[in-house]
This record gives C-alpha cells, structure tokens and sequence, in this order.
C-alpha cells in the first residue's frame, strides 16, 4: 500500500483526493457509497504490476476531497466536471473507466456527456438508468424500492444525520449495508 502515491489536485473549484501508482494507459477507478479510493487498492497493486497507471480520486464529498456545503453542488455535471479536470490536470486525455454503485453511475453520465474522454467502461452492480423527464430519480427509486430505501430516506435535509447521532454507528452501517430484510417466516 506504501507504493501507492497521494496527492490533491485542483479543479471544478474544488480540492480532489488522488491515489495513484504505475505508468503505462490509465486507469480511473471511480468508487460508490459510502466508499472511497481505498476500495480499489487491491486493483491499483495488480493492475499497476502489468503496465497499467491506476488512478482512484476520493470524489466530491467523500474521504479526503473537499464537500461543498450545498446540496445543488453535487450535480452529474460538477461531478464529471470534477473528473474531467482531473485528467486535465493529470495529462490524460482518454482512460479506461471503472465505476460501482454511485461510482457507476457517474461512469454512465461519463460516457456520455464525455465520449471522447474514455477508451472502454467497465461498470458494476448498476445498470444503465436513463432518466425520465417526467419523473425524477428518487421518485423512480421510491416506486421500486419504497420508502425505506437509503437514498429515498435521505433527502430530507438532517434527517440521516439525526440517525447517525442517535444509533450505534456500527449498528447503521451494517443496517445500510444489509439492503432488505426477506420477509420470509422459514428459516435456513
């Protein structure tokens, strides 16, 4: 892990958070929530050994990278923004893209609003979402997955963090990270 190097760059008005090791055709490895650069660790090692340069930035509002304190800063747009001049600032002008969860997303807003900035994308667990102009995201989410759903249960402003303050945070995390109890009565 020492190998891998840290450094903040500026851009999008914004400090960014960068890991990064090996030379050769880059690789951006963009993480999901609630995670940050280190979960791409084991990646960065292996791939840097075979000629890969691997690249993991804490994005907007996560880790070490600056959180602007509006909510309306958190766009798609800033956030591409945000990665686009990253790879200005790095000297890169295309590089194979890996995103999971939130991470993909963003991935998919990539490569479309920047085409020309990516050679290949690699995504997991999130699929292709167009969005519907007549309904927005979390509305979407609501319907599917219900309002127990984390990203439906956080848009009301201090909401998630009067849950934080209240709970175990051990105990919230590993709630989060248990997506939905099965409401079978049988056991295993």
């Amino acid at each position: 892990m020492e190998r891998i190097q840290h450094r903040h760059i500026r851009t999008n008005g914004i400090n960014i958070h960068v890991a990064e090791i090996g030379e050769g055709p880059a690789i951006l490895f963009l993480h999901g929530f609630p995670e940050l650069w280190y979960t791409w660790r084991h990646q960065m090692l292996s791939l840097s050994s075979r000629g890969y340069r691997a690249i993991a930035p804490d994005l907007r509002g996560y880790g070490d990278s600056d959180a602007p304190p509006s909510a309306s800063s958190y766009t798609a747009f800033h956030i591409i923004g945000d990665l686009v001049g990253l790879l200005d600032a790095l000297g890169l002008d295309q590089v194979f893209l890996v995103g999971h969860d939130w991470g993909a997303v963003m991935a998919w807003y990539f490569c479309l609003f920047r085409p020309d900035r990516i050679k290949a994308l690699v995504n997991m667990s999130v699929v292709f979402q167009p969005r519907n102009p007549r309904r927005k995201p979390v509305e979407s989410m609501r319907a599917i997955l219900g309002d127990d759903y984390y990203i439906c249960r956080f848009q009301k402003p201090g909401e998630a963090e009067e849950e934080f303050a209240r709970v175990d945070t051990a105990q919230l995390i590993k709630k989060f990270l248990i997506s939905r109890e099965s409401n079978s009565t049988s056991s295993a």
